[in-house]
């Protein structure tokens, strides 16, 4: 009789989550994330979603939040043969629903062209959809939403409750309690992507207090954010500035969170005249859907949103100088336009979708900026431009790298490391046995392993994909 913990995905990089918890031959998945990154390297991960676990073995699933690199293959799941039910909030089922139907749609569409393209050049083509839009409809059937603070069974010997994870709406923290058939009771908390204090729309987060282990995400361990209000000013400064060239503001923006709190802070920005008044477009089909989800989810608003509702006769994701663009048409225009406009585009790396089209418009004009406002997996365009690139491949064209790149990190909605310190001291200490690190590159890895350790954690272990630890 034993419990083991072992990542499946984001041990030892940042995207595909899967951390797989084993008690008594009960298995539980905390997430089941698609990996992001370079198109073939993504697609062999990703059809090798489990390492070689059978998915019928699984007996349940908790999934902490809609990102896709966390939910994102949970269609592949009920695909191999998974009956189980999947926990999460109700905002966070309405979210996944989006990026996993979203994600079918993409990769239908990806295969019909590519069979064309194979079919002029007279060669083989096998590229088949990880799911479609029926896996998708399967999978939200077996979905269970519980709320914050309700304790629930959801497997032998094993149960959950949900704390506000502060990260993206209806985001959770997990407190896990296992208990084994000698009697024995451990706590084990899961992190999912840990949020910030201060972030607009969302409530702070939480906080898991009596736990003898913790899964703790990393992305930015070896990092401190910019401050909100300074990223305001430099918000309002880029913006201003690149419309006085006569330019575009590009930027690459995940559709869920991301997108919604540049267009809540954009207004603020508007109604202070802090900012001219241009043309605001939203350029993604689901970042439509995911702001009409935010809209009936109030629930999940901390005060100053619930205040800009009161406030303003309509809502603060929706004012005179915004538009959604849903067709490809719209998109097109945006691109032919010569007038100055801000466009927020997915995804929110530049590895596919509408943002590599404006970035392949906008990119060689000195008059433009490229605003980069998250994360940016190695390997990826968006890190490219990130680091300095003074040339870059899109769509097999090479580019010069004319535009100016700008980069705010205060509206990442990862905890930075002393975020994640702060946090960690309303843990006990004297309880908590171990933390193990997860969901980060080696260098944030290793930062935070040492932070933690020297703010009194008795033992901090950076997992590696695939390894059993035993608890």
């Amino acid at each position: 009789m034993s419990i083991s913990i072992r990542s499946l995905g984001a041990a030892g990089e940042v995207t595909g989550s899967k951390h797989l918890v084993e008690v008594d031959g009960v298995r539980v998945l905390v997430d089941c994330g698609a990996f992001q990154g370079k198109r073939d390297a993504a697609d062999a991960k990703n059809r090798d979603f489990l390492s070689g676990l059978p998915a019928d073995s699984l007996d349940a699933v908790v999934l902490t939040h809609a990102h896709y690199d966390h939910c994102g293959l949970l269609p592949m799941l009920p695909q191999h043969g998974f009956t189980g039910n999947i926990f999460s909030t109700s905002a966070t089922r309405d979210l996944a629903n989006l990026v996993m139907m979203d994600s079918a749609h993409i990769q239908a569409r990806d295969a019909d062209y590519l069979s064309r393209q194979a079919e002029k050049k007279n060669e083989k083509f096998s590229f088949k959809p990880l799911y479609d839009d029926m896996d998708v409809v399967r999978t939200l059937e077996r979905f269970i939403t519980i709320n914050y603070h309700q304790k629930l069974t959801v497997a032998d010997g094993v149960s959950i409750e949900f704390f506000d994870a502060g990260h993206i709406l209806g985001s959770a923290l997990v407190r896990m309690t296992v208990k084994e058939k000698n009697g024995r009771v451990t706590v084990i908390g899961f992190s999912g992507d840990l949020g910030r204090n201060g972030k607009p729309i969302i409530r702070d987060p939480e906080f898991l207090t009596d736990i003898d282990y913790l899964v703790l995400e990393s992305t930015y361990g070896d990092r401190l954010h910019e401050e909100t209000k300074d990223a305001m000013e430099h918000l309002a400064n880029i913006v201003s500035k690149t419309a006085a060239r006569g330019g575009k503001i590009v930027i690459p923006a995940f559709a869920v969170e991301r997108t919604q709190e540049l267009i809540f802070n954009l207004h603020l920005l508007l109604d202070d005249g802090r900012i001219p008044d241009l043309p605001i477009w939203v350029d993604s089909p689901m970042a439509v859907d995911a702001t009409a989800i935010f809209k009936i989810h109030p629930e999940c608003y901390d005060k100053e949103t619930n205040d800009a509702f009161t406030k303003h006769s309509d809502n603060p994701f929706g004012f005179a100088g915004l538009h959604f663009s849903r067709t490809v048409e719209d998109s097109k225009l945006l691109n032919a336009s010569k007038e100055p406009m801000i466009i927020i585009s997915a995804d929110g790396m530049c590895e596919f979708g509408r943002i590599q089209h404006h970035l392949m418009h906008t990119i060689e004009n000195k008059n433009n900026t490229v605003l980069i406002v998250g994360y940016m997996a190695e390997g990826t365009l968006g890190r490219k431009l990130k680091d300095g690139a003074s040339e870059v491949r899109i769509h097999g064209d090479f580019y010069r790298v004319n535009a100016a790149i700008e980069e705010i990190d205060a509206f990442s909605a990862h905890a930075d490391y002393a975020e994640t310190l702060a946090w960690l001291e309303h843990t006990d200490k004297a309880r908590l046995r171990k933390i193990f690190l997860v969901h980060g590159e080696s260098k944030a890895l290793e930062a935070i392993q040492e932070k933690v350790l020297a703010a009194g954690v008795r033992s901090a272990q950076i997992v590696k994909k695939g390894e059993i630890y035993e608890l």
